[in-house]
């Protein structure tokens, strides 16, 4: 049942708001109708993402005060959950606009309640939060980002006790607290920072020296002249990953010089998601003018990183799922030449990633375990391998989205780490005269091609919400044959499947054993249609690719 927007949006405008943005944005919006329901029909939705929206004014929109209501709800679940223990919370941000007024609102919300806050001194990675939720034992952590969306947009991720984004069950009893705290009580904030202390330079040292220890490669094995072109995208990636890659050996590391800074309006790349061409554009032209080998780039909290590798005279773009296979690949192959691979080795990966994946651990004799999408259900797993005493049997976790984590240091991917190990990969193939593009041939050769493709589709507003629910019902209903082909088997999130959470998620196998995932973004609002084919060569996958995408598109657009 929606709320009334009108009378929401008098008491904002009448309330004492602390950001002068705010009440600008208010003034304007008030001869707005549309602008005004899309602010405040709803509260901005609070789930195991935290929240993620657009910046601005309104209870569905991210703000101090959208930061006032969920840091109360969290401190109020936190104080009752666990009563006089002791509790704190570490908090973390990166480079969007407002990004570092977030974490300080919140860190005062927290001290108001009682609660010991760390914060960083300056804009951090993700893993790096990840980090140091469990080096300082603390009960939540908050890292405010939106990851890699827009400009627009801004977030308040919430990570339990292990390192982890929350769980289904710990979000739902957190929604009840934020649900009864008011974005309006400015009398939440402390006023006294004595319960509010910097996150000491050791933990990001720690950090550092737990990803090093991670290297699968003495200066005999591999090759680290190479020059690589590394871009931030104008986020929080340039001091962590250019500290790890030198400490490393890698000396020949060049910043693109534009986005090299922090700048939250990202200026040279309106959409900062390295798994889009348009985002590696200005790395690839630096890489091309200075001759270089490699390119990496990672997104404003670094924890997603986009690979581009030279080829002749241009640079191949590769995806998500290659790099995945690949570090896969080197990882398996590594530990098995250094008698490190452990006697019940673990992979972990999602339902959309690649099927490649699967089939690359089998041949080292490593188990995979198919998860949710969602990273943290990957760090869910090493967290469940942990309590078994088993935490050294993980080797390798990723995920198609750019996400890749070989240690257990973070609980959720690591941009440094995958940076430090793709350079790492490279150097080795590079001193035995393979490429990547060589080795990713080799693994096509032996286990077939395989293609993934991601398919995204926009609904905005309130009207785009129930447009999304009636598509997923329409997927939900098909009698048996989706794209003019039979349903082998059919796999729905939603109800108990494969042991894992329930999820606003369907995956279809075909009778040709191509699969096909449908869920609803947790973060945006879109439908996300996942494509797994494989075939003998890429030719042949790709026709069967652009069949099957054609009439899923025509499916979404007639719904």
């Amino acid at each position: 049942m929606k709320r009334d927007y009108r009378d929401e949006f008098r008491r904002w405008k009448e309330a004492e708001l602390i950001d002068a943005d705010l009440k600008a944005e208010l003034k304007v919006m008030e001869g707005d109708e549309a602008l005004m329901e899309d602010a405040f029909y709803k509260d901005l939705a609070f789930g195991t993402g935290g929240l993620r929206g657009v910046i601005g004014a309104g209870t569905n929109r991210m703000n101090v005060h959208t930061v006032i209501k969920a840091s109360k709800g969290i401190a109020d679940y936190l104080n009752d959950e666990f009563g006089d223990e002791k509790k704190s919370v570490a908090i973390s941000f990166d480079s969007r606009i407002k990004s570092e007024l977030f974490a300080k609102t919140a860190a005062k919300v927290f001290a108001g309640c009682g609660i010991d806050v760390t914060i960083y001194k300056e804009l951090m990675p993700t893993p790096c939060l990840s980090f140091a939720v469990r080096k300082l034992g603390c009960k939540v952590g908050v890292m405010i980002t939106a990851s890699h969306n827009p400009a627009k947009y801004n977030g308040y991720k919430v990570y339990g006790s292990d390192g982890c984004q929350i769980t289904t069950e710990a979000a739902e009893k957190i929604q009840g607290y934020i649900d009864k705290a008011d974005a309006l009580d400015t009398g939440a904030i402390s006023e006294n920072d004595e319960k509010i202390s910097l996150v000491p330079d050791e933990v990001y040292e720690s950090f550092t020296s737990e990803v090093l220890g991670l290297s699968l490669i003495g200066e005999e094995d591999g090759d680290k002249s190479a020059k690589i072109v590394y871009t931030p995208l104008n986020g929080t990636g340039r001091k962590p990953v250019t500290d790890a890659l030198k400490s490393a050996g890698f000396m020949d590391v060049n910043v693109v010089k534009e986005q090299e800074k922090p700048d939250g309006n990202f200026p040279t790349c309106p959409y900062p998601n390295p798994e889009i061409p348009e985002a590696m554009k200005l790395g690839m032209n630096c890489a091309k003018q200075i001759g270089a080998d490699l390119l990496l780039a990672t997104d404003p909290d670094c924890d997603r990183v986009g690979v581009a590798v030279r080829d002749k005279d241009d640079f191949v773009l590769f995806t998500g799922n290659q790099v995945g296979c690949l570090l896969l690949n080197y990882v398996c192959e590594r530990r098995a030449k250094l008698g490190t691979m452990p006697k019940n080795p673990v992979m972990v990966k999602t339902i959309v990633t690649s099927d490649l994946g699967e089939k690359i651990a089998d041949g080292y004799g490593v188990k995979t375990i198919n998860v949710l999408t969602g990273f943290k259900f990957i760090g869910e797993q090493i967290g469940l391998l942990e309590s078994q005493g088993r935490k050294d049997d993980y080797v390798f976790g990723f995920e198609e989205s750019c996400g890749y984590l070989s240690g257990t240091h973070a609980r959720d991917k690591d941009g440094v780490n995958a940076s430090l190990l793709i350079c790492e990969m490279f150097a080795y193939y590079k001193k035995m005269g393979k490429s990547l593009t060589d080795v990713l041939g080799e693994l096509y050769e032996k286990h077939g091609y395989f293609l993934n493709t991601l398919y995204s589709f926009e609904f905005e507003g309130s009207k785009g919400q129930d447009k999304m629910k009636n598509i997923m019902e329409k997927f939900r209903n098909l009698g048996g044959e989706l794209c003019g082909q039979k349903i082998a088997s059919e796999r729905d999130y939603l109800k108990k499947t494969d042991d894992l959470p329930k999820s606003d998620v369907l995956k279809f196998i075909l009778e040709t054993g191509n699969s096909i995932v449908v869920r609803p973004s947790g973060t945006e609002p879109k439908i996300k249609i996942y494509l797994s084919v494989s075939g003998d060569n890429r030719a042949q996958a790709e026709v069967i690719e652009k069949e099957l995408s054609k009439r899923l598109k025509d499916m979404v657009e007639e719904s």
